[in-house]
């Protein structure tokens, strides 16, 4: 998988970890991962003052590696006064690169914030900053979990395209047919930048379970039965998970896809598996 034919390559995606053992064990995932010369490293963002302290501190750790690193930035919860403080701080720092979502409202927060959408966030980028960050937003193949329709969510993804973002990283998805689908419908509503696909490397099923259902990816019924069949067999769960997700990634790029963007929950093994796989 070179460069030449995938222009966006892989990228891989972090969450602040919430101890100074995480912190470690993630900077040294980190130095693996960068061994691949990866487009750039994200890193997750949460509503609250001490989750957003945390994103800050891991993104300028990983940014040591030389990796682009792109912040997460929610808007939801957020006045325009923090999040043009917060842009200027990544500025200052170097930061040349966000990805911009709406968020969740996070429990006990009374106010949804001044911005309520996240191509509404966009354009307060774009007013604030001009040209000077990449902007990457999400995109749900399958569909946002509070979508009223399928059509609605395509058309909100295009506003939000629209609104001056560069990229979009999609959900994760087992199935390849949903991001051909999706894709095929944004580009119908005008949508040109690459909507690169999101991958779930396999590794656990109670996890995999339970953010899944949350998040409202799919988990095809085959791939359940299979799992559910290995019960606590780590290994052998490990095994069919590099099969599958390899083969998904295969065909993701032969059918055009613009590149791989990793969720690694801070892990180095399961996609590296499948990243060797694609060589």
């Amino acid at each position: 998988m070179s460069s030449q034919e995938h222009p966006l390559g892989i990228s891989f995606e972090f969450f602040p970890p919430g101890t100074d053992a995480g912190r470690d064990k993630l900077m040294q995932v980190c130095d693996v991962l960068a061994s691949r010369n990866p487009r750039f490293f994200s890193v997750t963002y949460g509503a609250g003052g001490s989750t957003q302290a945390r994103t800050r501190e891991v993104v300028r750790n990983v940014g040591r590696s030389g990796i682009t690193t792109a912040p997460h930035l929610s808007c939801i919860g957020s006045d325009k006064g923090e999040l043009r403080e917060l842009l200027a701080q990544y500025r200052e720092e170097g930061i040349n690169s966000l990805v911009a979502l709406r968020g969740d409202m996070p429990s006990g927060m009374g106010s949804i914030g001044e911005l309520r959408y996240a191509n509404e966030l966009v354009e307060f980028i774009r007013e604030e900053t001009g040209d000077h960050f990449e902007i990457a937003v999400a995109a749900y193949p399958e569909s946002h979990p509070q979508a009223p329709s399928f059509n609605k969510d395509v058309e909100n993804f295009a506003r939000k395209m629209k609104a001056g973002a560069n990229l979009a990283i999609t959900q994760y998805f087992f199935t390849a047919d949903a991001y051909f689908h999706f894709v095929d419908k944004a580009r119908a509503l005008g949508v040109e930048q690459p909507i690169v696909p999101g991958i779930m490397p396999i590794t656990n099923y109670t996890k995999l379970a339970r953010f899944s259902d949350a998040c409202g990816a799919e988990i095809p019924r085959w791939i359940r039965k299979q799992l559910e069949s290995y019960g606590d067999d780590s290994e052998a769960i490990g095994d069919f998970g590099t099969e599958v997700i390899s083969r998904l990634c295969q065909r993701l790029l032969e059918g055009g896809a613009p590149g791989l963007h990793f969720y690694t929950l801070n892990q180095s093994k399961a996609p590296l598996r499948v990243i060797d796989n694609l060589r």
